[in-house]
């Protein structure tokens, strides 16, 4: 079914490559307390010159103009990292990779052999559990901000956990679904008539999008609320699917006039969670709307390959900042439709050539941690903030590497395993 002859153990092999990459180079306990994990916002590696280069977050690479002040509070006190921002959601993407991970880790018999980062290191479930504590402590003792979209990914990310703690026997189970709990009630107060219909992005209240939409949809599909779930869904077709691209747009708000404005920007990432809320409420119409939608994902969010990669099409990245998750979540949800047997076989094989073409790419460009580049467990890399680069262009040595860019790698290095897998099931 993929468009990849690359084996399982290969996929996995990779996954496991990309899992000890961002851990090591990212990870980190918060303020030295016991129990707790967190990613940093930021790598910084040396220059072989010895001199630092400094993109603020979210700039491009390459631009040095960004404010050397970021770089002296990384040299001092782990403490000085509180001064840094604070992303939230990046954190959550964190855990549902660790997750991934984890269920890896399962399938080869949960044993500390089968360890992604070998038998002396805590497993990937235990470290996305310290990842949750570490989110709790950081977010100042609540798992409450003041973004929907933002509080979606944890809950997701939490549930998927659960699962995963049920299957493996770990303890944890009550304090996720506390977490599950508290963000609920957040969730039912964000989905109001107004506009007709949705969730609200934040707590302003003056804008409803897909990133807040989507996700809530699949967290009540996920959690049996299948009739709030599917009036979200029917609210995104009603008011942000464009016909002319069978893509979902970015959100509504209201003018002055009291007149509904579309923004409508498409990005990647805001088709995934409605995929997979569409094809987790199943049923005809839904499941039509999902094949439909994955067609338009090859259609019109794709980009060639760079030259020296695989060849072929990958599916669009988006930058750095927010926007270097966005393919990652793309490719997770992707990786639902190519396993879903329920979908038509064409359906299934084009989400399968994009989830492998896009993870193929980022694999092939990616480049080894240089020894002189900082103090990092040997056999790291760093993988392009764009799937059609390699990363020796987007992230050359002594660049500043933001977290999002290589969880989006990892998402999709995960998926791919996750398709190969299923598709020799």
């Amino acid at each position: 079914m993929t468009s990849s002859s690359t084996s399982l153990t290969a996929w996995q092999d990779r996954a496991n490559h990309a899992a000890r990459s961002v851990t090591s180079l990212f990870g980190r306990k918060l303020l030295f307390l016991p129990g707790t994990h967190l990613g940093a916002v930021l790598w910084q590696g040396r220059h072989p010159a010895g001199q630092p280069t400094l993109p603020t977050p979210g700039q491009e690479p390459g631009n040095n103009s960004g404010p050397r002040w970021r770089a002296a509070l990384r040299r001092l006190r782990p403490a000085a990292s509180l001064a840094l921002p604070w992303h939230y959601w990046w954190q959550a993407h964190y855990v549902d990779c660790l997750v991934d991970t984890g269920r890896r880790e399962l399938g080869g018999g949960a044993t500390p052999a089968a360890r992604f980062n070998g038998p002396d290191r805590p497993s990937a479930g235990h470290l996305a559990s310290r990842l949750v504590t570490g989110v709790r402590l950081r977010n100042a003792l609540t798992f409450v901000n003041s973004y929907y979209d933002d509080m979606a990914w944890l809950a997701l990310a939490t549930l998927r956990l659960d699962r995963l703690a049920e299957e493996t026997r770990r303890p944890g189970r009550r304090r996720n679904a506390v977490v599950r709990a508290s963000l609920a009630l957040q969730f039912d107060a964000a989905c109001t008539d107004d506009l007709g219909g949705g969730t609200f992005w934040s707590k302003k209240r003056d804008f409803k999008n897909t990133p807040a939409t989507a996700p809530v949809a699949l967290f009540y599909a996920r959690t049996g609320q299948h009739a709030k779930a599917q009036a979200l869904l029917d609210w995104l077709d009603a008011t942000l699917f464009d016909t002319d691209q069978a893509l979902y747009l970015d959100g509504a708000r209201l003018n002055p006039a009291g007149e509904v404005v579309l923004e409508r920007a498409v990005y990647t990432y805001n088709q995934g969670p409605v995929l997979g809320a569409l094809l987790e409420l199943g049923g005809e119409a839904n499941l039509a709307r999902a094949a439909v939608l994955v067609d338009a994902v090859e259609r019109l969010l794709t980009v060639p390959a760079d030259s020296s990669g695989p060849g072929g099409a990958v599916l669009r990245c988006e930058g750095t900042g927010d926007g270097g998750l966005f393919t990652g979540i793309l490719c997770r949800y992707l990786a639902l439709a190519a396993a879903d047997q329920r979908l038509p076989g064409a359906t299934r094989a084009t989400a399968a050539r994009l989830v492998t073409g896009t993870a193929e790419a980022f694999w092939s460009g990616r480049r080894a941690v240089d020894a002189g580049e900082a103090k990092a467990r040997e056999g790291t890399s760093i993988f392009s903030l764009h799937a059609a680069q390699p990363a020796a262009a987007t992230y050359p040595p002594g660049a500043a590497v933001e977290l999002s860019t290589q969880l989006q790698a990892w998402m999709a290095l995960e998926a791919a395993a996750a398709v190969t897998a299923a598709a020799g099931s």
